[in-house]
């Protein structure tokens, strides 16, 4: 076998385990950030793809789920901006509008977090579930979409804020 057949098997093997390792977690942020399940893989086989690509540049191959993390997230907020604020707009129309639903049934109704994150603005819904669903650090955070600690924070708070004001209307 000639050498460069075994480098590409070998490289094949590794990026395979790659895959099996930490895939299922990208899509799981994605879909975590975007609220759809079809989108989520397709955007987390993008990320995982350009990720594993540039592999060779990373300095520890330790690295790669964070670089895959932030690739996950550049991917959704590239997406959502070609998306526009349409997307946005609909599903929030369709979050509201429950035909058949019964007002006394609104006061014990298990509150729907899916509709609440997709009601944020989409550098709030990737910080809070970064920070709460992957319990990262502030820091860890603004390496993702690249942007100061400050930014992460005050998109914390805000969306904190948001969250609090839906669930404080819902109840």
């Amino acid at each position: 076998m000639d050498t460069q057949r075994r480098i590409g098997q070998a490289s094949k093997g590794a990026v395979e385990d790659l895959y099996r390792r930490h895939f299922v977690d990208a899509a799981r942020l994605a879909y975590l950030l975007t609220g759809d399940r079809a989108v989520a893989e397709d955007l987390a086989q993008e990320a995982f793809l350009s990720s594993a690509a540039r592999i060779w540049a990373l300095r520890s191959p330790a690295g790669f789920p964070a670089y895959l993390r932030r690739s996950v997230v550049r991917a959704v907020l590239q997406h959502q901006r070609a998306e526009g604020r349409r997307a946005g707009r609909a599903q929030r129309a369709i979050g509201r509008e429950r035909p058949g639903r019964d007002p006394l049934e609104s006061s014990i109704e298990r509150v729907d977090l899916d509709r609440l994150l997709a009601a944020l603005p989409p550098r709030q819904r990737a910080a809070l579930v970064l920070r709460y669903w992957h319990d990262l650090s502030e820091t860890e955070i603004a390496a993702a979409p690249r942007c100061p600690t400050g930014t992460v924070k005050s998109a914390i708070s805000r969306g904190l804020v948001s969250l609090r004001k839906e669930l404080s209307a819902n109840v």
